[in-house]
């Protein structure tokens, strides 16, 4: 092996973690964009309203679901051999779903109900 083999080897290896955190990220991006985000004109809202209660629909609600097939056509992109196909998909979404849940869980305030004086 050369040297010019070697730093060949490393360059593909370097290139393909580079797109496997991008991947990771776009995926976590996208996924969470469609599932918890309003978006612009409440766009976003407004496609989970219209999905209601259909298949397609629940996928909308549920992140998991679509980091899953969201992560399809970005493994796609990130993978150098096919045999690795399988693996990288499902570990892009699981890295997406990881950043998912390293987010903390919204403070919801709700209003108190009245309490009746003299208790």
């Amino acid at each position: 092996m050369t040297l010019g083999q070697n730093d060949q080897e490393i360059g593909a290896v370097a290139e393909f973690w580079i797109r496997f955190a991008l991947g990771t990220l776009a995926t976590w991006r996208v996924s969470h964009m469609l599932a918890s985000e309003d978006g612009p004109w409440e766009i976003f809202v407004r496609l989970r309203r219209r999905m209601g209660n259909a298949s397609i629909g629940r996928l909308m609600d549920c992140f998991g679901c679509l980091s899953i097939w969201i992560a399809l056509p970005t493994g796609f992109w990130v993978i150098q051999r096919w045999k690795d196909a399988l693996v990288c998909w499902l570990a892009i979404s699981g890295g997406a779903f990881l950043l998912e849940k390293m987010q903390q869980e919204p403070v919801i305030i709700e209003r108190l109900s009245n309490i009746e004086s003299g208790d």
